[in-house]
């Protein structure tokens, strides 16, 4: 085709390439216009957050976000999320998500007794609860002070709490769990607490018993020994019937011994009635009143016999007047009081003689003051009813 030929055509053509534009130009401008707008809204949104100091939020686009937040992998996350769509969409101060454990309503560190506080509380505008069937799991609840709470606040709270029943169900079992295994933990320390106590126990105990057989066997046996020998040189000599005496006594020292470690009437009846036996051989009269009402661990009414029991074994061991020992058991706590108007010892002497019941008694989480007074000496032990409970402060 000549030169002129396609100078002819091209102008032919233009005013239809003119005239396609003119028909795709509005379309090619609203696609650009569509792309572009949300990049326009958050920057628009930003703009208007930093001037006025607000997020421009919606009840609408809160709901999504909320819908959003609910599939996060992470609860610790999704929680602070909701309050902050919450808030946002409502334009309220803060905004809640109150955890249920048992009764009590948790929510971060503030907590509720119940929702009857929750709802009295001034600060609370308006309260949603998210129910699992009939049984509470969370409370959601907004602060607006000076602002009143709208049909749309209610109706975006009402929508967000039947979107998060699921996962604020799934927390509040997780919470009841942990608390669940909090205390677990705390019994299981309370229990290693108890078996140490008791181990403690036990090593005094044999301390004590050993002082009490080298006490009653000191010097007796060398006699006995000597007794003896004296015996095989001289059959029709004195030594036969001296070695069967000192037998005799070393009996019903083993005797007193095996009373003081394992009484049966304290195994049977408990300390009251026991210390009553005891009593009933002292040379100074002892009354005894008062009991512990139900009986106890084998460990804690040992300890308490025992020590009333030294106490009196050194008070009584000279005329006087009576003593008084009253037992009680009050507010989970044993007590012991023994009073004595007229003691021979003093209470520095006291408590060095009862060194060994005062260790026990710590080791079983009790305690011993003895003073001495006006009216004469008086000597309290204190022990748990539990061995696992905590030791005295």
């Amino acid at each position: 085709m000549s030169p002129s030929a396609l100078l002819l055509a091209g102008a032919a053509f233009l005013p239809l390439l003119f005239a396609g534009r003119a028909v795709v130009l509005p379309f090619l401008i609203c696609a650009a216009v569509a792309a572009l707008l949300p990049r326009l809204r958050r920057g628009a949104d930003a703009l208007v957050a930093r001037v006025t100091g607000r997020r421009a939020v919606t009840p609408y686009t809160a709901l999504a976000d909320a819908a959003r937040h609910l599939g996060a992998a992470s609860i610790q996350e999704a929680l602070p999320a909701l309050e902050r769509v919450l808030a946002d969409g409502t334009g309220a101060r803060r905004a809640a998500v109150w955890l249920a454990v048992g009764p009590r309503l948790q929510a971060g560190t503030d907590s509720a007794e119940n929702l009857a506080v929750l709802l009295a509380r001034p600060d609370v505008g308006h309260v949603v609860p998210v129910l699992d069937g009939t049984e509470l799991r969370a409370v959601l609840s907004i602060e607006k002070p000076g602002l009143p709470v709208t049909p749309g606040d209610r109706d975006l709270m009402r929508d967000v709490a039947n979107g998060a029943a699921l996962l604020l169900r799934t927390v509040a079992l997780n919470a009841v769990l942990a608390e669940r295994v909090d205390r677990a933990d705390h019994l299981a320390r309370e229990l290693a607490a108890s078996r140490q106590r008791l181990a403690q126990a036990r090593e005094v105990e044999r301390r004590r018993l050993l002082t009490e057989l080298a006490r009653a066997t000191s010097g007796r046996l060398v006699a006995l020994r000597e007794h003896v020998t004296t015996a095989r040189a001289d059959p029709r000599g004195p030594g036969l019937a001296r070695a069967r005496a000192e037998v005799d006594e070393l009996v019903d020292r083993f005797r007193v011994i095996a009373r003081g470690v394992y009484p049966a009437v304290l195994r049977g009846q408990g300390p009251g009635p026991a210390l009553e036996e005891l009593a009933a051989d002292l040379r100074r009269g002892v009354h005894v009143s008062g009991d512990l009402g139900v009986r106890v661990a084998w460990e804690l009414e040992s300890a308490v016999y025992q020590v009333v029991a030294a106490a009196l074994t050194v008070l009584a061991d000279s005329p006087g007047a009576a003593i008084r020992v009253s037992l009680t058991s009050v507010d989970g706590r044993i007590r012991a009081l023994v009073e004595d108007a007229d003691p021979p010892v003093t209470a520095a002497q006291i408590r060095a003689a009862l060194a060994h019941d005062t260790e026990r008694l710590a080791a079983l989480g009790g305690d011993l003051a003895c003073d001495d007074a006006a009216e004469g000496l008086r000597l309290l032990a204190r022990l748990p009813d539990r061995l696992d409970a905590e030791p005295a402060r």
